[in-house]
């Protein structure tokens, strides 16, 4: 499968590029200070971090993988975890915000670090780095193999094209540089998927008339789901609630908690809080991030259902996963040499990019904070910490494209597992932060073993309990996580030391 780029497709995909890196370059004499790199001064519009969130938590999977959810029986039912995360991120407003600008904290950590200890801070930010450039690395390797079978190019070429590009302008803008590519990225993938609506319905026979009947006919636009379809009822109400990922319950419970989580107490997002002019500019962004989330979402799904609609059409077409879908369609049917394909190319970079120029920032913030600093006995310059956070910058730049060519080693299951895996840290640090902020004596020991225990369940619901004939759907991950973790921490003041409270 590979699709034939014409000389306008180039020129579109160049410009995306070029721009990315020029922002930066252009940006590097503003950078002159550690909190200018890794906090854009603390002095960015609310409208920008809005967008930079936005094109974070948007990876190539996301733009790929949601028209293949809505392709298949689910439809438009996954825009129930969107209505999840306003709620988590509501939550986060009133309920962490305000901690994150209590003094000039620079990383998320430090909240625990001034409740239960140093220890705690360390095992919370490595946690972080561990999950965050494991998931990461995997998310460029998916990424570069998009762009391998779209563009026809080798696949180590693709993975260091996607991670050398994001290093430099990070490198040299800091996150004022991450924050406005951020932007421009989410504008990019945004126009390439209104413009792949247009192409689709206007290919249709019959053209928008013969979708809508589609969707109707079969149940594609659907998006609550309070009951267990006719197929699920005879293996139980309950069963159905814990496996079903796509059920209300376990979309808004389970979405609300999980956007708790990494809304809440991931450095990568509470960086950018930390990057706005005021408390309240951070809240604007942050609860108006979930609408326009909701709104991308609603988007992509709806292309999928139009490739259903499509595709039923040809029905001598098939795929291995749904996954293949709108890869196929872009191959296969979009117009070639009208800068439309070079679009939807720049998108997916563009969705890679915005997610790992982030991670790059974010690990770099962590390890110099966390990590770094509270280890000198005698402070370095402001011009040491810098040198290193940009070096750091390109060390962790370098990990993730060495994760992502190591991937092309493992099986399809290992890296769907271990992309899972990463996503634990929302649960496992939401608990440490829940401990934190509701408890008063539960000490750094207590809610270091909670987390702990965490872990040891987690890992037992992803992989032992579907031998028991258990299947529990990932957006409970989250809630499992942290709901132990809390229970194991507080259980276990009882017989640990205590500490008191900030």
């Amino acid at each position: 499968m590979q699709v034939s780029l014409g000389t306008v497709d180039v020129v579109v995909l160049i410009a995306a590029v070029a721009a990315a890196i020029g922002i930066g370059l252009s940006l590097r004499g503003s950078v002159t200070s550690v909190e200018a790199f890794l906090l854009g001064g603390r002095n960015l519009p609310w409208w920008a971090i809005l967008g930079s969130i936005v094109a974070t938590e948007t990876s190539t999977a996301t733009v790929l993988s949601l028209p293949g959810v809505a392709f298949g029986p689910t439809g438009m039912k996954f825009l129930q975890l969107a209505l999840g995360y306003i709620v988590g991120r509501s939550l986060v407003v009133a309920f962490l915000l305000p901690l994150f600008f209590k003094g000039q904290l620079f990383s998320a950590y430090e909240v625990l670090g001034v409740r239960f200890g140093s220890l705690a801070k360390r095992v919370a930010s490595v946690l972080f780095l561990v999950t965050r450039n494991l998931g990461d690395g995997l998310r460029l390797f998916l990424a570069a193999i998009v762009l391998q079978k779209l563009a026809g190019w080798p696949f180590v070429p693709c993975a260091c094209l996607i991670g050398l590009i994001t290093i430099l302008y990070t490198y040299f803008g800091g996150m004022r540089s991450v924050v406005w590519n951020d932007c421009i990225q989410l504008v990019i993938y945004v126009v390439g998927g209104l413009v792949t609506v247009g192409v689709i319905g206007n290919s249709l026979p019959g053209g928008w008339s013969t979708f809508w009947d589609y969707a109707a006919a079969h149940d594609k636009l659907n998006v609550l789901q309070w009951q267990p379809p006719a197929s699920a009822v005879a293996d139980g109400w309950w069963k159905w609630l814990i496996s079903d990922p796509f059920s209300a319950w376990a979309a808004i419970i389970g979405g609300a908690i999980l956007t708790l989580g990494t809304h809440g107490t991931d450095q990568m997002m509470v960086q950018r809080y930390l990057s706005a002019r005021s408390q309240s500019d951070a809240s604007r962004a942050i609860l108006l991030s979930a609408v326009v989330v909701l709104l991308q979402f609603a988007l992509f799904l709806f292309i999928g259902v139009q490739l259903a609609c499509y595709y039923s059409f040809h029905p001598d077409v098939t795929f291995d996963t749904a996954d293949e879908v709108f890869a196929h369609y872009i191959v296969n049917s979009f117009p070639s040499n009208t800068g439309l394909v070079g679009i939807l190319l720049a998108a997916i970079l563009a969705a890679a990019m915005s997610t790992l120029s982030s991670s790059l920032n974010a690990s770099a913030s962590a390890v110099v904070n966390d990590l770094y600093l509270p280890s000198q006995e005698t402070q370095p310059t402001t011009d040491q910490v810098l040198r290193l956070s940009k070096r750091l910058t390109i060390g962790f730049g370098i990990l993730q494209i060495g994760i992502g060519i190591w991937a092309t080693t493992f099986d399809e299951a290992v890296v769907s597992n271990a992309l899972s895996i990463a996503g634990y840290s929302a649960g496992l640090l939401l608990g440490l932060f829940m401990l934190g902020v509701l408890t008063q004596r539960v000490g750094q020991t207590s809610a270091i073993s909670g987390a702990a225990v965490g872990l040891l369940v987690l890992l037992f619901v992803q992989f032992a309990a579907p031998y028991l004939g258990w299947s529990v759907a990932w957006p409970w991950y989250a809630a499992i996580g942290a709901c132990t973790t809390f229970a194991t921490g507080y259980a276990l003041q009882f017989v640990l030391p205590a500490r008191s409270t900030i």
